[in-house]
């Protein structure tokens, strides 16, 4: 229950300073002035408060009242949050449109979880049963796709006393749980939880397995694994956020929670009106019945970003808890992190590098570190949950500045770096990983992986491609000097052959029906052929072939178009091209006399 607490003292863009608020506590949530706009109290100094206000402040005076809600910023877990387009402070935007049309009013609140919508009750659980926290006591049939598994909130155990099948809403309660004090626990379809405090698990494990997201570049050279962290900077226009909705689409995750941080209104709006038509790839529903949305677009309060980020890996542990894999996609970070400059430089806190404050390293590895394989809570062992949680941040530093505060933070923290290049962008290279200053610190556990799942000649085709590429640019800085026929026909080789690894196997069209998701059999077949053409190659040029006939051979250009062939046809196509690169070769190979 709120109270009257305190008077505004002072106002400054989202923040406002209150007195009179010795009784509140930090992180608080507070309504502020008739108008109940939501703030968050971020700084105490005795009975002052600092508050960042979640809407617009204009129109605000001194001497209005503040009150307090007695709880921190929450978010409400339960069924209805999949397929949800919420804010950052979690008010579902659908909703809200319905009630306030296109523009919502300062103040206006909407549940985030629909109180009359029921939902059927399946009790996994018998009265008498003993339960503790996390332990999954029943389940709801959110979408076709995802069960929605109902644990036992935080700090609950004991016996159940009674449960029952049926529908019920979200408020409703469908079990009673007797604790050893004697004490009655009710239990509803939703909980609420803190979003500035990280969901409870039972042990975090070293990540081992690939998240296979079906894009070449990624999965071949650069992989992010379950459980891992990875961060996408890069300059305007060289499609961040294409890479995120690709990730988004095709990421071998059972729920995916979408952050539009302070992205501008029509990338957001694209996103909002893609996904409800995309289909899943694995059920061939609409994708957004494993999809939660968070948009805050960068004309809403600046303040609502820093929230956002929070609202959605909160969400996205909730899921990882039921023991589901999620990805969560932040879409940016550094539209994040000006929020946090803002709010800093208002607070008269002192400026670290670029003005952003000195804690920025701290509240990003805060964000990150709550990604990762866990055993989730639960009593019994026999239900052995492991939940995943992958956290990938796209950071816009200004002008492609690696060197920027923000993208500096994140690759101290992250494991993975996918290195966006304008330059690729402009030449219509897509995605514009640079290979060069890209890397993955998962790439040696991920290659036990590949060879034990895929093919055990993995790892060395990708090195072996990998060192063609780097030769390539070392090669590229001799022909500026001397020229390109001052090179041997081996070296000639090494840059063709990069070419094509370059065009014909990293280059992928999102928009192209067929390229726009590789499986890891279609990579290694495509993979294997190339370098396979470049090793046979390279044999019959020390028999003396003609180097200008091996490489204007006729499987060249079917090696090029190899990425549209379909998934089914692949295995057959690649035998047959096996065949015809040896046959081809051996052809031009002069006969000894």
């Amino acid at each position: 229950m709120s109270s009257e607490q305190g008077r505004i003292i002072k106002i400054s863009g989202p923040l406002v300073i209150a007195d009179g608020m010795r009784d509140a506590k930090m992180f608080d949530l507070v309504r502020v002035s008739k108008m109940n706009l939501i703030g968050e109290i971020i700084e105490m100094h005795g009975d002052q408060a600092s508050i960042q206000v979640y809407e617009d402040t204009a129109g605000l005076k001194p001497g209005e009242i503040v009150k307090t809600t007695d709880e921190p910023l929450s978010v409400e877990l339960g069924p209805g949050l999949i397929g949800g387009i919420f804010d950052g402070i979690q008010r579902p935007l659908d909703e809200l449109v319905k009630i306030e049309g296109n523009n919502i009013s300062r103040g206006a609140t909407v549940q985030p979880l629909n109180r009359s919508k029921t939902w059927h009750f399946f009790p996994s659980v018998e009265v008498g049963a003993k339960v503790s926290t996390g332990d999954v006591i029943g389940f709801v049939d959110e979408t076709e796709i995802l069960k929605h598994k109902i644990m036992c909130p935080h700090d609950v155990s004991g016996e159940i006393i009674n449960i029952k099948e049926g529908d019920y809403t979200v408020e409703e309660i469908v079990a009673v749980i007797k604790d050893d004090q004697g004490d009655k626990h009710e239990l509803s379809l939703m909980q609420k939880w803190p979003v500035r405090i990280g969901r409870p698990f039972k042990e975090k494990y070293a990540p081992s397995q690939p998240l296979i997201t079906g894009q070449r570049s990624i999965d071949t050279f650069f992989p992010v694994a379950k459980g891992g962290t990875a961060a996408v900077p890069g300059p305007f226009g060289s499609g961040k956020t294409v890479i995120q909705h690709q990730l988004a689409k095709w990421a071998a995750a059972d729920v995916v929670v979408y952050i539009g941080c302070g992205e501008r209104g029509n990338e957001m709006t694209d996103v909002l009106n893609e996904f409800p038509e995309l289909e899943d790839p694995n059920s061939g529903l609409p994708l957004m019945q494993r999809t939660i949305l968070i948009a805050n677009t960068s004309d809403m309060p600046v303040a609502a970003r820093e929230a956002s980020i929070y609202t959605g890996i909160t969400i996205a542990e909730y899921f990882r808890d039921m023991g589901y894999s999620v990805s969560i996609m932040a879409d940016s970070t550094s539209r994040w992190a000006e929020a946090l400059r803002e709010m800093s430089g208002r607070l008269e806190e002192m400026p670290g590098e670029e003005g952003y404050p000195a804690y920025l390293g701290s509240r990003l590895a805060q964000f990150y570190e709550r990604a990762g394989t866990v055993k989730c809570l639960g009593s019994d062992d026999s239900d052995d949950r492991t939940g995943v949680l992958t956290a990938i941040g796209a950071v816009s530093p200004p002008g492609g500045d690696l060197s920027d505060p923000v993208a500096q933070s994140t690759l101290r923290i992250v494991q993975v770096f996918w290195s966006l290049d304008s330059a690729l962008a402009y030449q219509r290279h897509f995605p514009a990983i640079n290979w060069l200053s890209s890397y993955s610190l998962y790439e040696e556990k991920i290659d036990e992986w590949m060879n034990e799942n895929v093919s055990e000649n993995w790892s060395q085709l990708r090195k072996d491609a990998m060192i063609l590429l780097q030769e390539e640019a070392e090669l590229q800085e001799i022909v500026r000097l001397v020229g390109h026929d001052s090179l041997s026909f081996s070296d000639r080789l090494k840059l063709e052959m990069a070419r094509s690894i370059r065009e014909d196997y990293l280059h992928q069209n999102s928009f192209d029906e067929i390229d726009t998701y590789s499986s890891l059999e279609k990579q290694f077949y495509m993979l294997d052929c190339l370098m396979n053409f470049y090793y046979e190659v390279q044999t019959a040029l020390d028999k003396n072939a003609d180097y200008q006939k091996l490489i204007s051979l006729p499987i060249r250009d079917d090696l090029a178009r190899m990425k549209y062939i379909e998934e089914e046809n692949i295995k057959e196509t690649y035998d047959k091209y096996k065949k015809r690169i040896s046959q081809e070769i051996a052809d031009i190979i002069p006969r000894e006399a």
